[in-house]
């Protein structure tokens, strides 16, 4: 399933990039799934997606939770719970 990635603010900033398009295994099926695949990636990534650290995430500009299903195509954004302009 390829599905496009966005970060933003202080993620975009540690994680060196604002969008990807991802190709997911069939084992990632929700939005608390794909946060577990990228922190597998380890480094920046693992820091930035940290278990206990507070984000919010968003599939097709609706706030999401972990059990959120993802779909073919969908957008999953994350961000800190407060941006800026």
């Amino acid at each position: 399933m390829n599905i496009e990635l966005r970060f933003f603010a202080s993620l975009r900033e540690a994680l060196d990039t604002s969008q990807e398009t991802v190709d997911l295994t069939p084992r990632v099926e929700t939005v608390g799934a794909l946060r577990t695949y990228l922190r597998e990636r380890g480094g920046a990534w693992a820091d930035a997606l940290a278990q206990g650290r507070s984000l919010r995430m968003a599939c097709n500009q609706l706030m999401a939770s972990d059990d959120t299903p993802l779909t073919e195509g969908c957008e999953v954004a994350f961000f800190p719970p407060v941006t800026g302009g």
